[in-house]
């Protein structure tokens, strides 16, 4: 039992931690901006905010609307107890929760894929980046899809892929604002505590990816809170290392959002009854990171040993 609570911590982590490369990067980019008393109020209150408030409390409001029927004093209950009616009754709503999350998941990864700037790894990204045009016809598709056999399944799963839906498309429109405004965050004009603001703002958008996607791993909140926060940790190292240790592996991001995609896949499969072992998602995880940190470290290997040609005038 203790080996299988590890696996999934450390996978937990390892998700949390590619899935908010981006949120690193933007966060080094601005306190650069910030003068020293700023910034390490950012990585030390701020640091409170996005672990225990953020990414402690989304999983507990997650596993509420999954089961409308109980207060949160109960779902708080059943995180720290072993009632067992009260934990028959979540995992009843099981499949609602994947489904959501699963709907979620895939609409992030398809995003990526099509519409956003990327170091190319395959020749195959380069191409669908090119038919960006197909991504809203792609997503209609699936989505009707899901909702199809939602309905001859249990009527409510379709009313999760909503949700699911819903909630991509309120947390992209944070994300694609967010790269926007990176320009004027940057710029020194800007008062210190409006940047701190916007910051934890962007910060609490791209947590609900890794908390989401937690849910592929296990339905049980503590392991959630512990793997998430370990991984929310490693993220503020990171930030306070600046973008100069993250830059140089070009296609961590594609091993992120490729993650993403399989996590969703499973999520909304498992939401229609297929199981898969407790290792699967840290495996896919981990394996996912090893070939995209190999990729990452050949193509560094690579760009040093360019020669640098010199204009002739």
């Amino acid at each position: 039992m203790f080996f299988e609570f590890l696996i999934i911590i450390i996978g937990l982590a390892l998700f949390e931690f590619i899935c908010s490369v981006d949120n690193a990067i933007i966060n080094a980019h601005v306190l650069k901006t910030l003068p020293v008393k700023f910034r390490k109020f950012f990585l030390s209150w701020g640091l409170i905010f996005a672990v225990f408030l953020i990414r402690g409390v989304l999983p507990f409001i997650i596993v509420w609307i999954a089961n409308p029927s109980l207060t949160f004093f109960q779902v708080f209950n059943f995180v720290f107890s072993s009632d067992p009616k009260i934990r028959e009754y979540v995992e009843e709503s099981q499949s609602m929760l994947l489904l959501a999350g699963g709907v979620y998941l895939a609409f992030v990864f398809f995003s990526w894929l099509f519409l956003e700037k990327k170091d190319y790894a395959f020749f195959m990204e380069r191409f669908i980046h090119k038919q960006s045009v197909w991504f809203y016809a792609i997503v209609s598709i699936i989505f009707t899809t899901v909702i199809f056999f939602s309905l001859k399944v249990k009527p409510l799963l379709a009313l999760s892929a909503s949700i699911g839906s819903t909630a991509f498309f309120i947390t992209d429109g944070f994300k694609r604002n967010a790269s926007a405004k990176e320009s004027e965050l940057l710029d020194t004009s800007k008062s210190a505590w409006s940047k701190i603001l916007y910051l934890e703002v962007l910060d609490a958008s791209f947590s609900i990816d890794g908390v989401i996607g937690a849910f592929a791993f296990t339905i049980s909140v503590p392991l959630i809170l512990l793997g998430n926060g370990f991984g929310a940790l490693l993220v503020r190292q990171i930030t306070v290392q600046g973008i100069n240790l993250i830059s140089r592996f070009a296609y961590l991001k594609n091993g992120a959002m490729y993650s993403i995609g399989v996590l969703g896949s499973m999520m909304i499969l498992e939401a229609f009854g297929k199981h898969y072992p407790f290792w699967l998602a840290p495996f896919n995880t981990l394996a996912l990171l090893s070939i995209f940190l190999y990729l990452s470290v050949k193509e560094a290997k690579k760009i040093k040993r360019k020669p640098i040609t010199i204009d002739k005038y």
